[in-house]
């Protein structure tokens, strides 16, 4: 059934190449269903600061379309009537991954932006070597090409950072490097903004949750974030990984927070309640949050570059399995000597970990956030994405 279905949605996309395509229609979308990231942020604001053109929220699932149209929004199933003819006639699709965000059988003809989700410390898509995901990146073996076709179609452009990542955009995308747009990232707004329009912003746009775990941080001495990268065979990161009952009894001794954030991907299962440890929904939109938070505790997630866009923040690298991860995934980087932060490899040492100063030097943050994100970390990048795409009608 799997087989036919695909088959059928090959059968359909040749026809999307036959619908004109109207360029003040904008389409955005993101991975399974979801109303996050980039494309939420852009999304937004092309919604309430472009006049001259129509945006919606297109999506696989009515749950989120749904929400969106709550938040005042117009937003569509891409299967019901009007999100099939929205998809089929906008000529600007904007996506935090594929074209698969909203429909691949309904792309043909359509400009696909790719505003990807995390710039590159560990190599990505076409850029990959080997490990679990050789067969779709390395071999492209017939199963992988049948099954996902959104990851060979190549975009139109990919949202890049820096001149150092457009080099590495440009060859994990298969596209020319001036087809990397280096204007920065539409979420890291909410990093760089004032709190008044942070907290205005989740009034607005975000559930109640959110605004609850800010007033909780605020009654801590210090913060943390937990948050690991995806891991390509989707592991319970958390519970394997991690001794939390010793780093809640460390977190209490000083009135201090740790925030567990599991990648939308991860279900974390065996979980316990603990006074100073929450655990997060992997739905929230942490960006929302983290100029709150002192420390990130990480590993080799994007979100470090993004984190320290913020002076003054702290990083723990937490290692534990950094040998078995370095055998099946490749760095774009030198990982020991560019990645800054007290790096621990073991549990014990992340609950002492939590009493250093992690502090990042301010001279290493300019350098490593220079060499990942240049001149574009103080544009208004949604702005200057949407002033890009009107230059191209």
């Amino acid at each position: 059934m799997k087989f036919l279905a695909y088959l059928f949605c090959y059968i359909l996309y040749p026809f999307s190449f036959l619908f004109p395509r109207s360029g003040r229609k904008y389409a955005f979308g993101s991975f399974r269903g979801a109303f996050n990231d980039n494309a939420k942020h852009l999304f937004i604001y092309a919604s309430t600061h472009v006049e001259d053109v129509r945006c919606v929220w297109l999506t696989q699932g009515s749950e989120a379309a749904r929400h969106v149209r709550e938040l005042g929004f117009e937003s569509y199933s891409v299967f019901a009537p009007k999100g099939i003819w929205f998809a089929l006639t906008s000529k600007y699709w904007f996506v935090n991954a594929y074209s698969s965000d909203i429909f691949f059988s309904f792309s043909g003809g359509a400009v696909i932006v790719n505003l990807w989700h995390g710039l590159t410390i560990k190599r990505i898509e076409f850029g990959i070597t080997g490990g679990e995901l050789a067969d779709r990146y390395v071999r492209k073996t017939f199963k992988e090409r049948y099954y996902h076709p959104q990851v060979y179609k190549r975009p139109d452009y990919v949202l890049s950072s820096s001149p150092f990542q457009s080099e590495i955009f440009a060859k994990d995308f298969r596209i020319p490097v001036n087809r990397c747009l280096e204007l920065g990232y539409p979420r890291n707004h909410l990093l760089r903004c004032g709190r008044k329009e942070r907290l205005d912003f989740v009034n607005r746009y975000e559930p109640e949750e959110t605004r609850s775990i800010l007033d909780k941080i605020g009654k801590y001495s210090k913060s943390y974030v937990y948050m690991p990268t995806w891991r390509d065979s989707q592991r319970d990161v958390f519970v394997q990984g991690m001794n939390l009952q010793a780093m809640n009894e460390s977190l209490v001794s000083r009135n201090e927070l740790l925030l567990l954030k599991p990648h939308p991907n991860v279900i974390v299962n065996g979980l316990h309640e603990y006074s100073n440890i929450v655990l997060l929904d992997g739905k929230m939109d942490i960006y929302c949050l983290l100029p709150d938070i002192d420390v990130l505790i990480s590993d080799y997630s994007s979100v470090i570059q993004d984190f320290l866009l913020m002076k003054g923040k702290g990083l723990i690298l937490y290692l534990y399995d950094f040998a078995d991860y370095v055998r099946n995934r490749d760095f774009e980087i030198d990982f020991d000597k560019v990645m800054p932060g007290v790096r621990v490899y073991d549990s014990e040492s992340l609950v002492k970990a939590l009493s250093y100063d992690s502090t990042v030097p301010e001279q290493e943050r300019l350098s490593f956030t220079g060499m990942f994100w240049g001149d574009s970390c103080g544009t208004d990048s949604s702005a200057t994405i949407i002033e890009f795409v009107k230059s191209l009608s």
